[in-house]
């Protein structure tokens, strides 16, 4: 199982369409004849749980859940598409970070409840709030990679390197802190505009950990709203749904080869 995070300290830069997106490609025309997928919506304002008109299931489970007290199963609800299952967010999400807060190991809560979903789910994605939290802290734990949409703008940059400074903070000051792989990507830009072509060349030039594969800005995905569903269901001719398709067979590959090389490195240090 992969658990993917959508993150970005900062808002608005599209974390939420990059997971119904991506999840809708997994499940749907993913490996095989698809992969069974799962969406956590960690978020309050419940973008993604809107997109597929789901409800929550379980009042207050954002404390159940995250305590141990409520069975995971029962907050699980189907989607639409094959394969695609979603734990709906409602408003009680905005006290995650004081219910973590009071837990025994506050910043593994979340990793305790999700990495048991590996027997029924192939690909789990987090849809995050824009913060540094202890929610945040938990997500790095539970994530095996953070997909960071980046808008091509000083800010988003800036917005960038305060998460990778915090990181290598993090995995500098604990030991045995989990850290995990970060694949940003741009996300909203357009090519038409001279300012986006510069910063996306410069930004690839500084930051070559950015992948190649982006999002432009499409009609289709602004549309999401108003169809309540992913943007492959609605408007199959939408450079959108390629452009999702490429991003996610470069995410799929980046993280074999990510997985390879814990892989190899566990082997030299068996053989040490």
């Amino acid at each position: 199982m992969a658990v993917l995070a959508s993150y970005n300290v900062k808002g608005g830069v599209g974390k939420t369409a990059t997971v119904v997106n991506l999840a809708h490609r997994a499940a749907v025309t993913g490996q095989g004849n698809g992969a069974r997928t799962l969406i956590f919506d960690l978020d309050p304002q419940g973008a993604a749980s809107y997109y597929f008109r789901a409800a929550p299931k379980v009042r207050q489970r954002g404390t159940s859940l995250v305590r141990g007290k409520a069975d995971m199963r029962e907050a699980i609800t189907p989607t639409d598409f094959d394969g695609l299952d979603l734990i709906p967010s409602d408003f009680s999400f905005r006290n995650l970070d004081v219910v973590l807060d009071a837990a025994k190991d506050p910043g593994k809560s979340l990793a305790r409840v999700v990495r048991p979903l590996a027997k029924r789910y192939e690909h789990v994605f987090l849809d995050c709030p824009p913060s540094i939290s202890r929610l945040s802290e938990n997500v790095f734990n539970a994530a095996d990679a953070l997909l960071v949409p980046i808008i091509p703008t000083t800010l988003s940059l800036r917005a960038l390197d305060q998460l990778n400074r915090f990181l290598a903070k993090r995995a500098s000051g604990e030991k045995g802190v989990r850290s995990p792989l970060v694949l940003p990507f741009f996300s909203m830009f357009d090519r038409r505009k001279r300012l986006h072509r510069e910063l996306i060349e410069d930004l690839c030039l500084a930051h070559p950990d950015i992948l190649r594969s982006g999002v432009p800005s499409a009609a289709a995905v602004e549309r999401m709203g108003a169809h309540q569903a992913p943007v492959a269901s609605f408007d199959r001719r939408s450079p959108a749904v390629v452009a999702y398709a490429d991003l996610w067979d470069e995410i799929l590959s980046r993280l074999q080869r990510g997985s390879s090389a814990a892989s190899d490195d566990a082997s030299s240090r068996a053989q040490a």
